[in-house]
C-alpha cells in the first residue's frame, strides 16, 4: 500500500516550475577570502524549519508566517498523512516562497537509541542499509520536484542520525544538496569554516518566545547563523506555543536590519558563494 500510494504522489500532475532561489552576490572583504559577512549589513541569518509535515504547521505556523512576511523551510516526511491529504495547501506554500525540504519518505532513526522506543521496526535505522537510504532519500528529491516544481534542495537528517545498518548514509547523498541539517546547536559556531553538509541545529520545544529571541541575539553577537527546526506549532508534538512562535516572529519582523530570515536553501545558497564552493547539479534520480 505504502508504495502503491508513493506512485499515485508521483503521478500527479507537478506544480509549475519556480524560479530556482539565487545563491545571491560574493561579497568582498578588505580582510581577505576568510572573511565572512552577511548582506546589506546584517549582524546574522535566521533558518526558521518545520519538520515532518505536521497539520499545526499548515493551521498555525505559515499563516503567522505570512502575516510577518517571512520565508521559511518545511521538511516533509513524504509518507505522513497530511501530505497525502492536504497536498494543495503544501503546493501552495511553495508557490508564495516557503521551502519544501527534504526529510526522508519514512523518517527513519535508531531504535537502539534513548528515547527512541516508538521508531517502528520497518523504519529502524539500523535494519536499513545505506544503500536504501540513499535510494529513498533520492527518491523523496524527484517526489517533492513533482510537488513544486524545484530542483535544488536541502535535508534535513530525521533524528540526527546517520549510521544505517552497514556504515553512515550521509556520504553517499551529501552531493544532492545544497545544505544538510545534522547534529545539536542552534548557533553556527564559524561561518568562515561551516562546512554545508553538517549544520547543527536546535528543535526546541516548550520554550518562551523570550528564550528564542536569546538564540537570535546570540547569533546577532557572533555574526553567524540560527538554525531552527520547529514540530508541532500550537499542537501536534514536540510543540512551541503559538504565543511564543509570534513573538520570535514579530522580533524578526521588527529586526529586519539586523537578521535575514530565509528559508535554509537561501541562506545556503548565499553561504556557498560567500565561501566559493559550488552548487550540487540537479536533482538526481535514484538508480
Amino acid at each position: 500500500m505504502r508504495n502503491a500510494a508513493l506512485l499515485l504522489l508521483l503521478l500527479v500532475p507537478a506544480a509549475p516550475a519556480l524560479p530556482e532561489v539565487p545563491p545571491g552576490p560574493r561579497v568582498v572583504h578588505p580582510g581577505g577570502p576568510s572573511r565572512f559577512a552577511w548582506p546589506d549589513g546584517r549582524k546574522a541569518a535566521v533558518s526558521l524549519a518545520y519538520d515532518d509535515a505536521l497539520d499545526s504547521q499548515l493551521d498555525n505556523a505559515i499563516p503567522a508566517l505570512d502575516r510577518h512576511r517571512l520565508k521559511a523551510s518545511f521538511y516533509l516526511q513524504l509518507s505522513q498523512p497530511s501530505l497525502r491529504d492536504r497536498l494543495p495547501e503544501w503546493r501552495a506554500a511553495a508557490r508564495s516562497g516557503h521551502e519544501l525540504g527534504n526529510h526522508s519518505l519514512f523518517h527513519q532513526c535508531s531504535a537502539a537509541a534513548a528515547g527512541h522506543e516508538w521508531v517502528q521496526p520497518q523504519r529502524d535505522l539500523d535494519t536499513t542499509s545505506a544503500m536504501q537510504m540513499k535510494e529513498q532519500v533520492l527518491l523523496a528529491n524527484v517526489m517533492l520536484q513533482a510537488i513544486d516544481g524545484q530542483h535544488m534542495r536541502t535535508y534535513t537528517v530525521p533524528c540526527g542520525d546517520v549510521r544505517a545498518r552497514d556504515g553512515d548514509y550521509l556520504p553517499l547523498v551529501a552531493d544532492a544538496f545544497v545544505g544538510i541539517k545534522v547534529g545539536s546547536g542552534a548557533v553556527a559556531p564559524d561561518m568562515a569554516t561551516l562546512d554545508p553538509a553538517a549544520v547543527t541545529v536546535d528543535a526546541p520545544e516548550g520554550v518562551s518566545g523570550d528564550e528564542l529571541i536569546a538564540i537570535v541575539e546570540q547569533a546577532a553577537r557572533k555574526g553567524s547563523m540560527v538554525n531552527f527546526t520547529f514540530h508541532g506549532i500550537g499542537g501536534d508534538y514536540l510543540s512551541v506555543s503559538n504565543e511564543a512562535h509570534e513573538q520570535l516572529l514579530a522580533y524578526l519582523d521588527a529586526h529586519r536590519d539586523v537578521y535575514w530570515t530565509d528559508t535554509f536553501l537561501a541562506l545556503m545558497s548565499y553561504v556557498r558563494r560567500q565561501r566559493g564552493l559550488p552548487l550540487p547539479a540537479a536533482t538526481p534520480a535514484p538508480r
